[in-house]
């Protein structure tokens, strides 16, 4: 891989194509950031027109939830990139329910979409250029709160655990033909759509704080926390890892 010396220091991904979801704010938008200051081209998406997008990065409006919006954007990343050495599922999120009961079934397949297949079908599209160059790298973002489940996003996590099984088996599919898949697990964050989360579940059940104090290291994750993780994960100081599961959450949750 070239390196770039600029003002702002070594442009480690100089040269690379990089396409991000759900790019146009919190966690999203700082790994469009970081990818694009450390010199990649960058194709980001978002189901709506957004004006907060990263400057540098070309936008394109798809649905990622629907077979048809993922075959938009693996399109456009082909006509605006010619193809994606970098690829970032972000897109995600939900809303809690009083009780498991409560979910509707359309939320249940809602949270499939978005949570697991669309990851499953984007990589389905643009992994055969990957193969063919033999070289590319995915990250697929997962939530810690999947080994503690807290029922009212019963529905979310249930797709999270889905999509972190699948990453695992794709990273030992695809290893001989030099693709890394790893996964980036976000503890609790700062972000609007967090803090919206946060203020439902509040509602629901008044014992949820809105602080974090119950995380050990002191403080809410910024997404900047997180982007820093995915950089490092699709540079190549990581390139002798794959299959992995990178837990960023302060210390929040055990896992195992």
């Amino acid at each position: 891989m070239t390196t770039i010396e600029n003002g702002s220091g070594t442009r480690e991904l100089a040269g690379k194509r990089a396409l991000v979801t759900g790019g146009s704010r919190g966690i999203g938008a700082a790994i469009v950031r970081q990818l694009l200051d450390a010199g990649a081209e960058v194709l980001t998406t978002a189901r709506s027109a957004t004006s907060t997008v990263a400057e540098g990065a070309t936008f394109v409006e798809a649905d990622v939830r629907t077979r048809a919006g993922a075959e938009t954007l693996a399109a456009a990343a082909q006509e605006a990139l010619g193809g994606v050495d970098i690829l970032v599922h972000n897109a995600g999120g939900a809303r809690p329910y009083e009780s498991t009961s409560a979910i509707p079934d359309e939320e249940w397949q809602d949270q499939l979409d978005l949570n697991y297949l669309a990851s499953v079908r984007l990589d389905s599209l643009l992994t055969p250029g990957m193969r063919e160059r033999r070289s590319g790298v995915i990250v697929h973002v997962s939530s810690a709160a999947v080994p503690v489940t807290p029922p009212p996003f019963l529905h979310y996590t249930a797709a999270k655990a889905a999509l972190e099984n699948y990453s695992r088996g794709l990273a030992l599919e695809l290893a001989p033909s030099g693709i890394r898949v790893n996964t980036v697990t976000p503890g609790r964050t700062a972000t609007p759509g967090g803090e919206l989360t946060r203020e439902q579940w509040a509602r629901l059940d008044p014992a949820q704080g809105q602080n974090g104090t119950t995380v050990p290291l002191g403080r809410d994750g910024q997404p900047d926390d997180i982007a820093h993780a995915v950089l490092f994960l699709v540079s190549d100081r990581a390139s002798w890892l794959t299959g992995s599961n990178l837990v960023v959450d302060g210390g929040e949750f055990p896992r195992g």
